[in-house]
């Protein structure tokens, strides 16, 4: 049968202007997790709809090409970008489960690229090849299974994710109780002085952290195989995700170790939408930043920077004073090392240090969870192809 017999496009649904809805910015679309990095709430304008049970898929490049879908769950009735496409099983003969997965085969990815037209940089997705997509969907029983397997990968890897956010806040919380509240170990017995405890210091968290932007890779020098250079594009939902990266080779970063990024290090983006963004890097060798993503550095006397560092650029205030610089400084949001070395931070070595000491468990931690999430992936998308060609039998 032909595909739109028995799925909907941008089915229709009704939302009433002004009121507040959830949103899915496409920001916050993986391009390997079943469900958004984070879900905001907005009043309905105009946007493409969905609901609980729909697959919903980028269609302009290059988000399409580089994986961006999600299965809305647990959201209810939302809305999201023009650049979606919506599908839902017309009637009881098609699981939706079994629609998302197979909205990820390789098969329907490419149809949707060959497809696209328009502009370079700017082609979205034909709707009209949806037309000639011929499906032979098994029963219902069996999609119904093979949705529940694949759906168990991604059931544990979103409640690893869980555990990640879980670690992040508790960090994120004791960060700003000793730095923001002052309420840091002995702070009952500390003369404060101006607002500062005795023994500490305001000053630009420069003299704490230095943040370099990346190198900048020639364009001609991309391949599909050698050493991954992290993007802005990677830097998505506090982690670095190499789900989707460029490569350039081995001789290439010969001379360049400073760009050079290990478990643990985190990055920050410099430019674009997701300005100021912050990223943990995983456990990935010879992984470099390109430019425009910033590597936190550390001064000799911090010991571990990663709580730190990710904390400290984390945190809401942070957030919106480099949005307030990046937009008024051009067209595109840009923010330079020494303004983000600028921000100022109350604090002395001996409490950070301290600090890094009781939240690095939480950061390995999150190591782990995020390693055993790529091996979830990894697992998922090898067995997705075989289950739906019916190789291995459920």
């Amino acid at each position: 049968m032909r595909f739109l017999e028995c799925v909907d496009i941008n089915p229709k649904i009704t939302m009433t202007k002004g009121q507040l809805y959830p949103f899915v910015e496409m920001a916050n679309v993986s391009t390997c997790y079943r469900s958004p990095d984070n879900v905001e709430t907005k009043p309905f304008d105009s946007g493409v709809k969905f609901q609980d049970g729909d697959t919903v898929i980028a269609r302009i490049t290059p988000c399409l090409q580089n994986g961006k879908r999600f299965y809305c769950q647990n959201i209810g009735t939302g809305f999201g970008s023009t650049e979606y496409l919506v599908f839902r099983p017309k009637d009881d003969s098609v699981d939706n489960k079994y629609l998302y997965y197979f909205m990820m085969t390789d098969f329907v990815k490419q149809s949707m690229i060959n497809s696209m037209t328009g502009a370079t940089g700017r082609q979205r997705v034909n709707n009209y090849v949806f037309n000639d997509i011929e499906v032979c969907f098994p029963d219902i029983d069996i999609q119904r299974r093979i949705g529940e397997i694949l759906s168990a990968y991604d059931s544990l890897i979103e409640n690893n994710q869980k555990q990640i956010k879980l670690l992040e806040e508790a960090a994120q919380r004791l960060y700003k109780e000793w730095f923001v509240d002052l309420h840091f170990p002995g702070w009952e017995n500390t003369k404060i002085v101006d607002g500062v405890p005795e023994g500490w210091e305001k000053s630009p968290v420069g003299k704490y952290l230095k943040v370099k932007s990346g190198y900048a890779f020639k364009s001609g020098w991309w391949q599909k195989s050698g050493y991954p250079v992290v993007k802005i594009k990677n830097i998505v939902g506090n982690i670095v995700d190499i789900s989707d990266v460029d490569y350039v080779a081995p001789e290439r970063t010969y001379k360049i170790p400073d760009f050079r990024l290990q478990k643990g290090d985190v990055v920050i983006a410099m430019t674009g939408a997701t300005i100021g963004k912050v990223g943990l890097v995983p456990d990935i060798d010879n992984l470099f930043t390109n430019q425009r993503v910033g590597k936190i550095f550390p001064c000799d006397e911090i010991t571990n920077p990663t709580p730190f560092a990710f904390c400290f650029y984390s945190q809401e205030a942070v957030q919106e004073r480099v949005l307030a610089i990046s937009s008024a400084s051009s067209a595109q949001p840009n923010i330079s090392g020494g303004q983000l070395e600028s921000f100022t931070i109350i604090a002395n070595i001996k409490m950070l240090n301290l600090y890094c000491k009781c939240t690095q468990p939480n950061f390995d931690r999150i190591n782990a969870l995020l390693k055993q999430n790529r091996m979830l992936i990894q697992a998922r998308d090898r067995l997705l192809p075989k289950l739906m060609s019916g190789e291995i039998e459920v």
